[in-house]
């Protein structure tokens, strides 16, 4: 069956898929909103690469006074959101958008950006725009929140990290064949950055603050403030 996004899974089966695949991914949420929580009141989040809105239905008790713009480059996916949050009168869905193009759709400055594994998917000179474009949107002193696949730092902890993440697919239900198709999109259909070179870039990108979120298998999280 053909795909309607960027991951491996169609946007109806996501949010099943995404768990048996991405290890920890619901605690990727939990540490985001924990740290949104430490930051402060946003008044104005945008949630790029928002998948089905189930981020954004987690904030939305925590932040009553919060609103939300979410986008995705898929239809599907968008079209799932307004599903997941219809009647939330904070929220409004864009059309979709990568998040390099976002200055099109977006005006006025954002607090709280996140884009939860969203990244990448994109090449060198697409991540750098989409970053940059993050920044933009910010106010000063905004937050920005991103977890992304990551590349080990050498050869043998490439080789151990893509063991480890098979070892969880397999035993989270994914048959062999599946595992092993995942694992060749591997710098064919996204494009890890080694930690040090998400904080290069972040920090080239001009944010003041720069700190790594979290790490765990094969992904990472990285705060950074304007």
């Amino acid at each position: 069956m053909a795909k309607d996004n960027c991951t491996s899974h169609r946007a109806s089966d996501y949010d099943a898929q995404v768990r048996q695949t991405i290890p920890y991914y619901e605690a990727f949420h939990a540490a985001t909103l924990e740290l949104v929580q430490a930051w402060g009141v946003p008044r104005r989040w945008l949630d790029t690469g928002c998948g089905t809105g189930t981020l954004t239905a987690r904030a939305l008790p925590l932040f009553p006074a919060t609103t939300f713009l979410l986008t995705d480059p898929a239809p599907d996916m968008l079209a799932l959101a307004r599903e997941t949050l219809a009647g939330a009168a904070r929220v409004t869905v864009l059309d979709p958008y990568p998040t390099q193009a976002l200055s099109r759709a977006v005006t006025g400055e954002c607090d709280v950006i996140t884009a939860i594994q969203a990244h990448h998917y994109l090449s060198s000179s697409q991540r750098a725009v989409a970053t940059e474009v993050c920044y933009t949107l910010l106010a000063p002193g905004g937050l920005y929140i991103t977890f992304e696949n990551m590349r080990p730092a050498t050869a043998d902890g490439l080789a151990l990290g893509m063991a480890r993440w098979g070892s969880y697919q397999r035993e989270h239900g994914r048959s062999p064949a599946a595992v092993t198709a995942h694992q060749s999109r591997f710098d064919v259909e996204y494009f890890p950055l080694s930690i040090a070179d998400h904080l290069t870039l972040l920090r080239a990108t001009g944010f003041r603050c720069v700190e790594v979120l979290w790490v765990s298998v094969m992904q990472a999280g990285f705060y950074a403030i304007k």
